[in-house]
Protein backbone atom coordinates (compact mmCIF):
# COMPACT_ATOMS: atom_id res chain seq x y z
CA UNK A 1 0.00 0.00 0.00
CA UNK A 2 1.42 3.08 -0.89
CA UNK A 3 2.39 5.75 1.45
CA UNK A 4 0.30 9.58 1.53
CA UNK A 5 3.72 11.44 0.19
CA UNK A 6 1.52 14.53 1.62
CA UNK A 7 1.46 12.83 4.92
CA UNK A 8 3.36 14.43 8.03
CA UNK A 9 4.64 11.12 9.78
CA UNK A 10 5.96 10.02 6.19
CA UNK A 11 8.34 12.77 5.71
CA UNK A 12 12.26 11.96 6.15
CA UNK A 13 12.59 14.73 8.27
CA UNK A 14 9.89 13.86 10.59
CA UNK A 15 11.43 10.36 10.94
CA UNK A 16 15.09 12.22 11.53
CA UNK A 17 13.56 13.76 14.21
CA UNK A 18 12.18 10.97 15.53
CA UNK A 19 14.97 9.02 15.38
CA UNK A 20 17.29 12.35 17.33
CA UNK A 21 14.44 12.49 20.31
CA UNK A 22 14.53 8.46 20.69
CA UNK A 23 18.04 8.72 21.00
CA UNK A 24 18.19 11.72 23.43
CA UNK A 25 15.77 9.22 25.34
CA UNK A 26 17.87 6.79 25.68
CA UNK A 27 21.22 8.64 26.50
CA UNK A 28 19.41 10.48 29.45
CA UNK A 29 18.40 7.10 30.39
CA UNK A 30 21.86 6.24 31.12
CA UNK A 31 23.37 9.64 32.13
CA UNK A 32 20.80 9.46 34.69
CA UNK A 33 22.52 6.33 36.72
CA UNK A 34 25.70 7.51 36.74
CA UNK A 35 27.87 8.06 40.09
CA UNK A 36 29.20 12.12 40.67
CA UNK A 37 32.49 10.76 40.32
CA UNK A 38 34.32 7.65 39.61
CA UNK A 39 35.16 7.52 43.51
CA UNK A 40 31.83 5.98 44.06
CA UNK A 41 32.54 2.93 42.03
CA UNK A 42 33.66 0.86 44.68
CA UNK A 43 32.47 -2.58 43.37
CA UNK A 44 34.58 -6.00 44.30
CA UNK A 45 37.74 -7.21 43.22
CA UNK A 46 38.28 -10.28 43.71
CA UNK A 47 35.68 -13.41 44.48
CA UNK A 48 32.19 -14.28 43.00
CA UNK A 49 29.59 -12.02 42.28
CA UNK A 50 26.22 -12.72 42.17
CA UNK A 51 24.09 -10.19 40.24
CA UNK A 52 20.39 -9.25 41.13
CA UNK A 53 17.88 -10.31 38.62
CA UNK A 54 17.00 -6.96 37.80
CA UNK A 55 20.19 -6.17 36.55
CA UNK A 56 21.38 -9.92 34.86
CA UNK A 57 17.78 -10.90 33.60
CA UNK A 58 18.49 -13.00 31.05
CA UNK A 59 21.71 -15.51 31.01
CA UNK A 60 24.98 -15.43 33.30
CA UNK A 61 24.00 -14.26 36.82
CA UNK A 62 27.45 -15.36 38.93
CA UNK A 63 30.52 -13.67 37.35
CA UNK A 64 34.30 -14.89 38.84
CA UNK A 65 35.87 -11.53 39.20
CA UNK A 66 39.79 -13.78 38.92
CA UNK A 67 38.41 -14.98 35.53
CA UNK A 68 38.53 -11.43 32.83
CA UNK A 69 36.31 -12.83 30.14
CA UNK A 70 33.64 -13.19 32.78
CA UNK A 71 34.72 -9.78 34.79
CA UNK A 72 34.26 -7.94 31.41
CA UNK A 73 31.08 -9.71 31.14
CA UNK A 74 30.30 -8.58 34.82
CA UNK A 75 30.93 -5.34 33.98
CA UNK A 76 29.34 -4.84 30.39
CA UNK A 77 26.14 -6.15 32.00
CA UNK A 78 26.26 -4.11 34.74
CA UNK A 79 26.89 -0.62 32.48
CA UNK A 80 23.67 -1.47 30.38
CA UNK A 81 21.12 -2.42 32.89
CA UNK A 82 22.57 -1.71 36.23
CA UNK A 83 20.93 1.28 38.30
CA UNK A 84 23.01 4.06 40.16
CA UNK A 85 23.23 2.29 43.23
CA UNK A 86 24.26 -1.41 41.31
CA UNK A 87 26.63 0.93 39.85
CA UNK A 88 28.52 1.76 42.82
CA UNK A 89 28.13 -2.04 44.14
CA UNK A 90 29.33 -4.13 41.40
CA UNK A 91 31.72 -1.81 39.53
CA UNK A 92 35.35 -1.15 41.09
CA UNK A 93 36.62 2.45 40.08
CA UNK A 94 40.33 0.93 39.29
CA UNK A 95 39.32 -1.95 37.15
CA UNK A 96 37.04 0.32 35.22
CA UNK A 97 39.88 2.26 34.62
CA UNK A 98 42.36 -0.19 33.32
CA UNK A 99 39.70 -2.69 31.62
CA UNK A 100 38.20 0.65 30.06
CA UNK A 101 40.59 0.31 26.31
CA UNK A 102 38.94 -3.00 26.01
CA UNK A 103 35.75 -3.08 27.43
CA UNK A 104 34.78 0.41 25.66
CA UNK A 105 34.64 -1.85 22.43
CA UNK A 106 32.09 -4.28 24.03
CA UNK A 107 29.40 -1.93 24.92
CA UNK A 108 26.90 0.00 23.30
CA UNK A 109 27.92 2.87 21.35
CA UNK A 110 25.45 5.10 23.38
CA UNK A 111 26.67 3.59 27.25
CA UNK A 112 30.31 3.99 25.83
CA UNK A 113 29.70 8.28 24.74
CA UNK A 114 27.76 8.62 27.92
CA UNK A 115 30.60 7.51 29.72
CA UNK A 116 33.40 8.80 28.00
CA UNK A 117 31.50 12.31 28.00
CA UNK A 118 30.90 12.53 31.71
CA UNK A 119 34.29 11.41 32.60
CA UNK A 120 37.32 12.36 30.83
CA UNK A 121 39.94 9.82 32.62
CA UNK A 122 37.82 7.32 30.46
CA UNK A 123 38.37 9.16 26.90
CA UNK A 124 41.85 9.49 27.73
CA UNK A 125 42.64 6.13 28.83
CA UNK A 126 40.80 5.37 25.28
CA UNK A 127 42.99 7.57 23.13
CA UNK A 128 46.26 6.30 25.35
CA UNK A 129 45.50 3.08 24.68
CA UNK A 130 44.68 3.59 20.71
Amino acid sequence: MPTDPQSPASTPSRLAGADAEDLALYREKFRRRLPETLDELHGPVRGVVQLPSHVAWSGMTSYDMGKPRQRMGLYRTVLHEGLRDDLAEYINRDLLLQMWPVLRTLVGRTVRSVWEDSFPQLASRARTAA
